[in-house]
């Protein structure tokens, strides 16, 4: 027997606009999940769980689902078998990895010529004084998630959208490095006036300078979190 076109267990075809409706709403979880990683909200071993999320984004459990499977694409969870999706625990190979991909990305932003759009630099600035505000209130988790905006805002002096989202991907998986800090206060309190300096060079144009020590800054940066794990 032939099924009728009319046939209402057949599900209809999805229109473009609703395929990019979805695709947008799948965006929207993916980019609040990396958020709340990147500000310490959800650190590793975090549960990712489904009813929980479906209920707080008011999302089908398929559109959820498909966020999450873009979250462990990013390599900021993984799934497990029985376990569900949980926040990922990162190794000394990833530390090595993210450090080539921020010497590649930020070095390169700080190697081009003229000065960097004033709204960038003063984004920097506002992330700078920011994290010095955090850290009068003692507020040591809050001034590593400044720190790492300030650093998304170098890798913005470059001028590509695609870039600038791939880096929040890699500053996430940083700030999963970070809870593996055993005194947040002591490993935090360092970077603020180094994140100030490298500030002032790029403001006073001085490129060499402020590649010297950006390099130098990230040197320093991998170790310390290598010495953390």
């Amino acid at each position: 027997m032939t099924r009728s076109v009319s046939d209402s267990r057949v599900p209809p075809k999805k229109t473009a606009t609703e395929h990019i409706e979805e695709e947008s709403v799948t965006e929207r979880i993916v980019t609040q999940i990396r958020d709340k990683i990147i500000c310490g909200d959800l650190p590793p071993g975090t549960a990712l769980t489904e009813a929980e999320l479906t209920k707080a984004y008011d999302v089908s459990r398929n559109t959820l689902r498909e966020a999450l499977r873009q979250i462990c694409r990013e390599g900021l969870a993984v799934h497990y078998r029985h376990r569900g999706v949980v926040v990922r625990t990162l190794t000394r190979t990833d530390v090595r990895d993210i450090f080539r991909v921020r010497r590649t990305l930020e070095l390169q932003a700080l190697a081009l010529p003229g000065m960097p759009d004033p709204a960038v630099l003063h984004a920097m600035a506002a992330a700078c004084d920011a994290a010095t505000q955090a850290a009068s209130q003692e507020d040591w988790r809050s001034v590593g998630t400044h720190s790492l905006r300030f650093h998304q805002h170098i890798v913005e002096m470059i001028g590509s959208a695609l870039l600038d989202q791939f880096f929040r991907t890699i500053l996430a998986q940083l700030r999963l490095l970070f809870s593996a800090a055993p005194d947040e206060r002591r490993f935090q309190l360092p970077w603020i006036e180094r994140d100030r300096a490298l500030y002032d060079l790029i403001v006073a144009g001085e490129h060499k300078r402020a590649s010297k020590k950006l390099s130098d800054y990230l040197d320093r940066s991998e170790e310390a979190l290598i010495d953390l794990l």
